[in-house]
C-alpha cells in the first residue's frame, strides 16, 4: 500500500516545529553558559557583605572598569538635586539599566521583586520606580534610610602638599580657593581652617556632651562636643576649581584620579556598641570617629588643644590621604604635655603607666576608648624615657 506524502501545509508545520525546538535548545544552553560566566565573575572576589545584591561592590573584579562605563557626566538631574543657586554639573544619579544587564540579566528577571534592584530602588516593583538618593550629594544621601548605614567603597586621594599654599579663606558663596602668598606657617594654618572645622562645638554653652549622658556616669567616658574636625565631603569644594569651565586638571569627569578603592581598614579607637548606646547617629561624626587610629578621646575644642597650631600634631605636607600611617598622630605630639619626669609632675602617661605596672588588667582610659585594654606600645615607654622618667 502506497503512503501518500503529507500535504504541503503539514510539512511546513513540522519544519517550524523542529526549528522552534532547535532555537529553544540553543537558548537553553546559551542561558546556562551565561549563568556560568556570571557565577565565575562573582567568585573572582569574595562578596564581603554576602550575595544579597543590595549593595553594589566596586571591588569585585568584574566591576573594576572605567568609571565612564557606567557613570555619565553630568547626570541628567544635576540641576535638580541641588538648589538652583548651588547647582553645578555633577554625577548625581545611578547608572542606567544597560550598565547592569550585560552581566546580571538573570538576576534582573528573577522573581516578582528581584533583589538586585534594591541597589538603586526603594521598593522594587513594576508600580514603584522610586530610587534611593544617589550617594552624591552626601548631605542628601545621609538623611535617607540607606545612607544611614551605607559604607563607601572608596577613599579620597587628596595631595595636601599641592594645595596647602593656594587654599585660604575668602568671601563669596562659591569660591573658597584663591592663589595666595603667605609665610609658610600662616598659610598652613589658614589653609587647614578652610576645610577642617570643629564638629558640633560646645562654644559658650554649658552642655559639653554630644548626647545626654546617664546620671550615674561619674568618671566614665561619654562623647563630648567639639571632639572631631570635619573633612570636605562631596564635590562642592573640589569643583570650585576643578570645573568643566576652568579646565583645571583633574577634570570633574576624571573620577578615578581622586576615588581609590579602600585598602584593608586599620583598627580605630572606636566601639560601635558604645556609640549606639550614646545614641550617636550623625554620619559625619561617626565617620570621623571610625578613623581615630590613635586616641578616640582627643578633643580638639578643649582649651589647651585649641590653642595649639595644627602643625603641632599634623604634618600636612607629608600627609597622604591614602596612607593611614602618614595621617596618624605620633606619640611625640602627645608626650610634649602628657609625659613628665615623674608622676608627681602631672604626666597623664606616667600615671597610667604606673597603674598598668601595678595591675596588668588596668585599662588606660584617659586617652583611649578601646585601645587602653591592649599592651602598652613601645612608643609610650620611649616617650617617658625622653621626658626623663624611668619606666
Amino acid at each position: 500500500m502506497r503512503v501518500r506524502p503529507a500535504p504541503r501545509k503539514n510539512q511546513e508545520r513540522i519544519a517550524w516545529g523542529i526549528t522552534l525546538v532547535l532555537i529553544s535548545v540553543c537558548g537553553f544552553f546559551l542561558c546556562l553558559e551565561e549563568g556560568r560566566r556570571v557565577s565565575a565573575q562573582a567568585r573572582q572576589v569574595p562578596n564581603r557583605r554576602g550575595a544579597t545584591y543590595r549593595d553594589f561592590q566596586h571591588d569585585v573584579q568584574a566591576h573594576r572598569q572605567e568609571c565612564s562605563t557606567c557613570h555619565k557626566f553630568p547626570s541628567p538631574n544635576w540641576n535638580k538635586v541641588r538648589s538652583e543657586a548651588e547647582a553645578f554639573p555633577d554625577i548625581t544619579e545611578y547608572p542606567q539599566h544597560q550598565s547592569c544587564l550585560g552581566c546580571h540579566r538573570q538576576q534582573f528577571f528573577r522573581g516578582a521583586r528581584p533583589a538586585i534592584c534594591s541597589v538603586c530602588h526603594v521598593n522594587p516593583s513594576p508600580r514603584d520606580s522610586r530610587r534611593h538618593p544617589f550617594p552624591n550629594p552626601p548631605e542628601i544621601f545621609d538623611q535617607s534610610a540607606k545612607g544611614k548605614e551605607a559604607e563607601s567603597d572608596f577613599q579620597i586621594a587628596f595631595p595636601h602638599a599641592v594645595h596647602i599654599e593656594i587654599v585660604s579663606r575668602t568671601s563669596g558663596p562659591r569660591s573658597i580657593f584663591r592663589n595666595a602668598s603667605f609665610t609658610p606657617g600662616r598659610a598652613s594654618e589658614e589653609s587647614c581652617a578652610v576645610c577642617h572645622k570643629t564638629l558640633h562645638p560646645q562654644g559658650d554653652g554649658s552642655d559639653e556632651f554630644f548626647t545626654k549622658p546617664p546620671a550615674d556616669l561619674g568618671d566614665g567616658f561619654w562623647l563630648k562636643k567639639g571632639t572631631f574636625k570635619s573633612v570636605p565631603r562631596g564635590h562642592t569644594a573640589c569643583f570650585t576649581c576643578h570645573s568643566a569651565d576652568s579646565g583645571l586638571k583633574p577634570s570633574p569627569d576624571s573620577c578615578s584620579t581622586c576615588h581609590a578603592l579602600k585598602p584593608a581598614s586599620v583598627a580605630a579607637d572606636f566601639d560601635p556598641k558604645l556609640s549606639g548606646t550614646m545614641g550617636v547617629t550623625d554620619r559625619v561624626v561617626l565617620n570621623a570617629w571610625k578613623l581615630r587610629d590613635s586616641t578616640g578621646k582627643f578633643r580638639h575644642e578643649w582649651f589647651s588643644h585649641n590653642e595649639l597650631s595644627c602643625s603641632t600634631c599634623h604634618n600636612a605636607e607629608s600627609m597622604n590621604t591614602l596612607s593611614a600611617a602618614s595621617k596618624r598622630v605620633g606619640m611625640s605630639s602627645c608626650s610634649t604635655c602628657h609625659a613628665t619626669a615623674t608622676t608627681d609632675d602631672g604626666g597623664a602617661l606616667n600615671f597610667e603607666w604606673d597603674a598598668r605596672k601595678a595591675d596588668p588588667k588596668f585599662e588606660c582610659t584617659k586617652c583611649h576608648v578601646v585601645f587602653g585594654r591592649q599592651p602598652v606600645p613601645e612608643s609610650h615607654r620611649s616617650a617617658l624615657v625622653e621626658a626623663g622618667a624611668k619606666p
